[in-house]
């Protein structure tokens, strides 16, 4: 248990770019050797990558409900007529 924690360490320290450079040179010779390493680092870069689309997407949907709430309730009509004529429309 404790190595496959320190494996996922070291990938991350070398995806994130936070390795010294000689700790980054022995990482990337090992990876050019270890087909398994290389396939977990294959690995946590895709998780990665999903988890970014997926905060994007969280993001995306905090943003929608902000402006839906911000824009179509007449409660906040005086702010969106402020908003409408900082940008220039009637």
């Amino acid at each position: 248990m404790r190595t496959s924690l320190n494996n996922i360490a070291r990938i991350e320290a070398h995806l994130l770019g936070s390795q010294k450079p000689m700790d980054a040179l022995l990482f990337e010779a090992t990876l050019l050797l270890d087909d398994s390493l290389y396939a977990d680092v294959s690995a946590q870069k895709q998780v990665y990558s999903l988890v970014q689309q997926y905060s994007r997407k969280q993001l995306k949907q905090e943003i929608e409900a902000a402006h839906e709430q911000l824009f179509t309730r007449p409660e906040h009509l005086s702010f969106k007529q402020k908003i409408a004529r900082l940008f220039g429309r009637p």
